[in-house]
């Protein structure tokens, strides 16, 4: 650091002290209003104030920075280097020799110790964080928990696809249940449906309410129905929990792990799990985009003064995240592939960064 140039250490100190302030301010704000939505709850469940502070906001803190970094980092840059450009010393700066991508690199290395952050925050994190978070809130907030899941599709092992239209944790229950076994060929061979399906703990099995079996032997189908069944199914409770688990606790080792298993197992959800950890290994680069972007925008000194910057500035970062969200929605409802869905906007805005950098005044 000793030997870091003066202009490097200028630049680099105002532009992560401008975030960290803008941060904060934003902070502030938010939790100000979320303590007020909140309130009521926690003087009705008695919530300490300790928990209150350490537990819940305290761990709010790193899911808000992943969520809303790379806007903080945008309108930062915007005002403290249009602030830069008004006091002409942008102007000084490139009169005196040094290039325009020169005066750049202070910028660079303040987003990659940013993207880093992030980087370890949203893949390790955040997970830790969501745990204390749904303990808080569980106690604190939402007190009534969710006790079931609907529209599961997973597999169970393999060749054995499960499907059910509801399942109640507290019953250990499932509405509409269907069970598909196919062969080493994938054709099917097996096909179990119940209108409910309910465990029974004492035997280990599984009882089921107006029970239809077909088995499939080439043309030939047999078909069995009866009012109830007990069956002695490959499946236990456990497996509808580990359906619809919360990938927001999984760090991305976990989560990683995760998908290859939902992907074994035909879940419908692994689209999610997908997005979750492409989103985690590719967001970072937002703080580098955005950061290039604010610059190209705000270093050249206008008669609008931040007015215009700002303007311009807040319409391309929203711009960016309808993108984002447009691209998440494209991939969970149609075929369009997750690492796709992640990659592409920030390829567009990336590309917009150079072309507004190539084109800025030097």
């Amino acid at each position: 650091m000793l030997n870091y140039p003066l202009i490097d250490r200028y630049i680099l100190g105002k532009y992560l002290r401008a975030f960290l302030l803008w941060f904060a301010i934003i902070f502030v704000i938010v939790i100000t209003f979320d303590v007020s939505e909140k309130l009521d709850d926690f003087l009705k469940n008695e919530a300490p104030l300790g928990e209150i502070i350490f537990q819940y906001y305290l761990n709010f803190i790193p899911n808000f920075f992943n969520l809303y970094g790379p806007l903080f980092v945008f309108i930062s840059t915007l005002f403290f280097t249009s602030k830069l450009a008004g006091n002409t010393e942008v102007i000084a700066i490139l009169s005196s020799g040094i290039s325009y991508k020169r005066f750049l690199r202070p910028y660079l290395h303040g987003a990659i110790i940013l993207a880093l952050g992030i980087l370890v925050i949203g893949n390790f994190i955040i997970p830790v964080s969501n745990v204390r978070l749904n303990d808080f809130e569980s106690r604190y907030i939402h007190t009534h928990k969710r006790s079931y899941y609907s529209d599961l599709h997973f597999q169970s092992s393999r060749g054995i696809h499960i499907s059910t239209v509801s399942y109640d944790v507290n019953e250990m229950s499932a509405i509409i249940f269907q069970q598909d076994s196919y062969n080493d060929n994938g054709i099917l061979t097996d096909r179990i449906r119940a209108d409910k399906l309910t465990y029974d703990t004492a035997s280990n099995s599984w009882k089921a309410i107006d029970y239809r079996h077909r088995t499939f032997d080439g043309d030939r189908e047999t078909y069995v129905r009866e009012n109830f069944q007990t069956l002695n199914l490959d499946l236990v409770p456990a497996d509808f929990d580990k359906a619809a688990r919360d990938i927001s606790v999984m760090n991305s080792i976990e989560l990683y792990q995760h998908i290859q298993l939902e992907t074994m197992r035909g879940s419908g959800a692994v689209t999610e799990a997908k997005l979750e950890f492409f989103q985690r290994l590719l967001n970072p680069l937002a703080f580098i985009i955005m950061t290039f972007i604010g610059v190209a925008i705000s270093s050249r000194k206008t008669r609008g003064g931040i007015g215009v910057h700002l303007a311009i500035g807040i319409a391309l970062a929203f711009g960016f995240i309808v993108f984002m969200r447009v691209c998440n929605v494209f991939s969970i409802n149609g075929n369009f592939p997750p690492f796709l869905a992640v990659l592409i906007p920030q390829l567009v805005f990336g590309i917009a960064a150079i072309v507004l950098i190539r084109f800025a005044p030097k």
